[in-house]
Order: structure tokens, then C-alpha cells, then sequence
């Protein structure tokens, strides 16, 4: 690696996210959703009948069901025309599926994970990588000792074909349907890439793996699709990162979260994303978590135009837990709703909930938030806990929970502050020698410690550096 990309990876995070690449695509679809367009994605990805078929329900889905705008509050998606939008780019890259060596890769597409530093993180701390370049994966590897256990981390496409049974089993079936809202039917029409993890009965992945999912074209949508099967007595912690230039033309990014949870089993789910300010941040993420299952979502979300993100967990079985912690920014001409939905299906199940907001130039931010306890799931507990920390009076911070309590013996708390950053606590700081700007992201950096301390400390220190230049409006 070039010393010019040495130093563009430790200290320019700003280029590090925003530089683009000329488009090299083996095969880019019409503009546009069609069956026509499905079924030329589906025989290019050589799939089998039924993952088309599915496909095809999901457009007629899509079809009939009407875009969301009677949410209080949400973010404005009238400039969101699939019509307009590239479903599916092929990045030139000789093996279908991926290579497994990065020396393999064509010279533009290394370059672009070498900026994000994606090849540095698998040498120094994890099981997997997976990178995502526009709609299909062009690398994946997995350490030997894991896949002799029996640990499966591969792309989505390559699973469809060697873990048949498996994917059509739980792939949209269970735990994000087409049916649960338009943009989940989208996705279930077009998905393309994303990951598979499979961790067997008894087995800790004691190291995290991680993909990460670049768009670089300007106007394309990406709509990778992760599928996580944990089973009984496993452990797994799964990183995602997300990024993409800015470009003039609005992007579109629609992903699908699937995880299962077995008994006993513990997942993490940690993404950080980065999204430019042209692009439209509508996904739909869901666990199913089985008898004293753990699930943990950690979310951080800057960058782009509109986010609406909510993860979801229901809580099947007795004892099962979930805990989300997610942060996110808005800045000038943003307006980032993300939240969290709880179902307590079971008895003796308990949620955390913990969002942590911050907006500034008269950006939006909004909790927007579900826990449903359901009559029978006795001895439960839910606690939800909201903080929002705005710079100007321009700026608004928003909390929206909502709470569906049909049994009496549980317990239910909820917290919800809103705050400024205050004259007396610069003038603190500034005494102790810092100035205006370094003592404001003191205060920020101590507002997300909780969030930013559950994270692998590579993560940690990038989530920092981002909302620093969120601060600084030197992003996207």
C-alpha cells in the first residue's frame, strides 16, 4: 500500500468516505422496477424458481401497497421515484460471488477498500469480512479454524445456491415478510449481495465478523440482504459498515436484517453508517429470539438525507432478552427518525432501549418507538431511555414512544430528556484551556460514550471521528 494511503487512512477520514470512482459494471439494469427487470436480475444471479417467484409476489406487493406518508413527523420521501433509481449493478470483477484474496481484486475496486481500510480490520481483529461493492459482494473470506467448526459466513447469492434449504427456510418468511411495509416488499423484489452467517448448536465466534457495503454510482439503490441463524447455545457478533459519495442524483438504500436467535444464543449486531447527504436510508431490521436468547442492536446513523431505521426484536420464548443502543445525527437539510420495536411474546422477557440523538443547523432528529407486552407474558420488563442534545434554537429533537401494555404484572419505565449545550459548560471547558470547538466535542464525545464503548475500539474511534465532521458540516 502507498504511503499517500497510509496517511489517507489514519488521519483523513473525511476523503477516506468521500472520494468516488469512475462506474466499471459488468452488467448495470434498466432504470426502473418491472417483472421484466426481476426476472433479468434473477437469470443473470442464475438463481432457482422459487427464490424468483418470491420475488416476483414481492413486486405484486409493492405494486399494491402505498408509499407511508400519515406518520407524524416522518421524513419528506416524496423525491424517492424507484422509477428513477438503477436496481442492479454487477461490478466488473472476474468471479461470480466474490474473490477470496484481495490481490485478485480489480485495481479501482481495491483502492476503493483499501481508502476504507477494510483489509487493515481483517488482519487485526476479525473471524470475516465480507465487502459489498454497488449490488453483489466481491470479497469474502472466513478464517480456516471457524469453518472447520462448521461457522458459515458467506454472500447472500453464493448461499441461495450452496445452503438452499437453509435460505429458503427463514428468507423472508418468519421475520421480515414482503407484506410488512413497501419498502420490505421492494427489497424482497430486488434484493441483491448482502451476508449469510451460520453458527452451529454450542459454538462462540469469539472474534467479530464484519461486511461492509459501498455504493459508488451515482443514482443506484443497493439492497443487500443479511440472513443470520444463530443456533441453540451460540454466540456471534456480526459489524456492519455502510458508506457513498454524494452525488447530485439522489441514491437509495433499502436493506433487509433477518436474525434468528436460538435458545440460549447470543447475537450483537453492530452497524455504523455513513450515508451521503443524497441518499435515502430505508431499511428493515428484525430478530426472532428464542427461550433466554440474547439479541443486542448497537446503531449509529449520520449522513444521509432521511433515515427511517427501527429495528426490531420479538421476544419468543421465556427469558428471552434484546438491548438497542443507537445514536444518530442530523445536521443542516436532515432528518434522521429512528427508533426501536420491542414485542414481549413471552413471559419473564426484558427489553433496554437507549437512543441518544444530536442535531445542529436546524436539522431533525426523532425517537420513534414501539414496546408491545403481550397479555400473558407475565413478569416482563421494559425500560426506554431518550436523550437528545441540540446546538441551535433552529434545530428539533423529537421523541415519539409508544407503548402497548396488555399485561398487568410487568414492569414499564421511560425516560426522555432534551437538552442545549449551555453557555456556562463552554465557558467551563474554554477555562480549562479548550476552545469553542474542542470543548463542544468534549460534550458531544461524553454524550455518546455509552453508545461508543460497546464497540470494537477501530469502530469507536471512526464514530467519533464521523460525528466530528458532522459537526464541523465537513461530510456529504
Amino acid at each position: 500500500m502507498s504511503s499517500d494511503q497510509d496517511h489517507l487512512k489514519e488521519t483523513d477520514t473525511e476523503a477516506r468516505f468521500e472520494f468516488k470512482k469512475e462506474q466499471k459494471a459488468a452488467f448495470a439494469a434498466e432504470k426502473g422496477l418491472t417483472e421484466e427487470t426481476i426476472r433479468v436480475i434473477s437469470e443473470d444471479k442464475d438463481e432457482p424458481e422459487w427464490m424468483l417467484e418470491r420475488r416476483l409476489r414481492a413486486l405484486k406487493q409493492y405494486q399494491k401497497m402505498p408509499m407511508p406518508t400519515d406518520w407524524p413527523g416522518q421524513p419528506d420521501l416524496s423525491e424517492v421515484d424507484v422509477d428513477e433509481i438503477v436496481p442492479y449493478i454487477r461490478p466488473d470483477v472476474e468471479v461470480r460471488g466474490g474473490v477470496d484474496d484481495w490481490r485478485d481484486l480489480p485495481d479501482d475496486i481495491k483502492d476503493t477498500f483499501d481508502k476504507l481500510g477494510i483489509p487493515e480490520a481483517e488482519k487485526n481483529a476479525l473471524s470475516g469480512v465480507g465487502a459489498q461493492y454497488e449490488s453483489e459482494v466481491v470479497y469474502q473470506n472466513m478464517q480456516e479454524r471457524w469453518e472447520e467448526k462448521g461457522v458459515v459466513f458467506m454472500n447472500m447469492d453464493q448461499a441461495v445456491q450452496e445452503h438452499e434449504d437453509i435460505v429458503k427456510e427463514y428468507f423472508m418468511t418468519k421475520c421480515v415478510p414482503p407484506s410488512d411495509n413497501k419498502f420490505a416488499a421492494l427489497h424482497g423484489a430486488i434484493w441483491s449481495g448482502g451476508s449469510f452467517v451460520y453458527v452451529p448448536e454450542d459454538t462462540t465466534v469469539d472474534m467479530p465478523v464484519q461486511a461492509y457495503f459501498r455504493m459508488n454510482s451515482e443514482g443506484m439503490g443497493q439492497f443487500e440482504h443479511t440472513l443470520i441463524v444463530a443456533e441453540k447455545g451460540s454466540e456471534v457478533h456480526y459489524i456492519e459498515g455502510c458508506s457513498a459519495p454524494k452525488y447530485s442524483a439522489f441514491n437509495l438504500h433499502s436493506g433487509g436484517v433477518e436474525v434468528f436467535v436460538g435458545e440460549d444464543a447470543h447475537v450483537q449486531y453492530s452497524t455504523v453508517q455513513n450515508w451521503s447527504k443524497n441518499t435515502y436510508n430505508l431499511n428493515t431490521k428484525r430478530a426472532i429470539v428464542e427461550k433466554n436468547g440474547r439479541m443486542e442492536w448497537i446503531s449509529g446513523s449520520m449522513g444521509s438525507k432521511a433515515t427511517m431505521l427501527y429495528p426490531a426484536s420479538i421476544l419468543k420464548g421465556r427469558g428471552a432478552s434484546d438491548n438497542h443502543i443507537t445514536i444518530a445525527f442530523a445536521g443542516e437539510g436532515q432528518n434522521i427518525d429512528t427508533g426501536a420495536k420491542v414485542y414481549h411474546n413471552a413471559p419473564e422477557t426484558k427489553s433496554t432501549i437507549e437512543s441518544k440523538s444530536i442535531s445542529k443547523d436546524g436539522g431533525r432528529t426523532n425517537y420513534r418507538g414501539l414496546v408491545h407486552i403481550a397479555n400473558g407474558a407475565k413478569n416482563s420488563s421494559t425500560a426506554v431511555e431518550c436523550d437528545a442534545l441540540m446546538f441551535d434554537n433552529e434545530s428539533t429533537s423529537d421523541t415519539m414512544p409508544y407503548m402497548e401494555i396488555n399485561e398487568s404484572t410487568v414492569d414499564v419505565a421511560h425516560e426522555a430528556t432534551v437538552g442545549k449545550i449551555g453557555d456556562e459548560d463552554i465557558f467551563y471547558l474554554q477555562s480549562r484551556g479548550l476552545d469553542d470547538d474542542d470543548a463542544k466535542q468534549m460534550i458531544v464525545s461524553g454524550f455518546i460514550e455509552p453508545i461508543t464503548e460497546e464497540l470494537p475500539i477501530e469502530y469507536a474511534v471512526e464514530l467519533n471521528r464521523l460525528v466530528e465532521l458532522e459537526m464541523e458540516g465537513s461530510l456529504g
